[in-house]
């Protein structure tokens, strides 16, 4: 989660004040955002040796930790929001960091690429795997692990016993909310535990 304008609508998902937890924080510009604009605090969570020193930098309070390991350290309920931004992707058990999010926070939010958007179609119907702003890599270099979509996220909520309390997709920094498997790149949910 790089791209500004996609930050900031997602930060207007962030209630005022909360305490919040953002799972795979990368280098910390989010949380710093939160903390900035929204009065949020909080922790980021973070593997990378490069990303813990670049929060620490921005004055971002950050707990390097493997997210397959789970969050056992962290008790029911203890943040507002749990933070689970282009990571999905990159996990081995999505359910588990799914359920986890909702365990750990009164609201989860999640941002994954879109498999299903358009521009990804064209490419699988010419053969190809796709390349492009939201999937920069190539199929044999690829950190993701697996590849979702808009809809699909839909049903794994209800499978992990999660209310969608809003979604939207985005798409070149602006909400799209109108076929968003469809027209977005980018899938946002908000959710809470039913």
């Amino acid at each position: 989660m790089s791209e500004r304008k996609d930050m900031e609508l997602i930060a207007q998902l962030v209630p005022e004040g909360s305490r919040v937890l953002d799972l795979g924080c990368g280098n910390g510009e989010l949380l710093a955002l939160l903390r900035d604009t929204r009065r949020c605090t909080g922790y980021g969570v973070e593997i990378s040796d490069e990303n813990v020193l670049a929060c620490t930098r921005r004055g971002v309070d950050v707990i390097q930790l493997n997210l397959e390991d789970g969050l056992a350290m962290f008790e029911d309920q203890s943040f507002d929001v749990v933070l689970q931004l282009d990571t999905m992707q990159h996990l081995r058990n999505t359910e588990r960091m799914l359920r986890e999010t909702a365990r750990v926070g009164r609201i989860g939010i999640v941002s994954f690429p879109n498999f299903a958007h358009w521009r990804n179609r064209l490419h699988i119907a010419a053969g190809r795997m796709p390349v492009t702003k939201a999937l920069p890599y190539e199929w044999y270099n690829t950190p993701n692990i697996r590849v979702g979509t808009y809809a699909d996220f839909e049903v794994l909520a209800g499978k992990c016993g999660l209310r969608v309390l809003d979604s939207f997709g985005i798409q070149g920094g602006d909400a799209v909310r109108s076929w968003p498997n469809l027209r977005a790149s980018v899938a946002v949910f908000k959710f809470e535990r039913t």
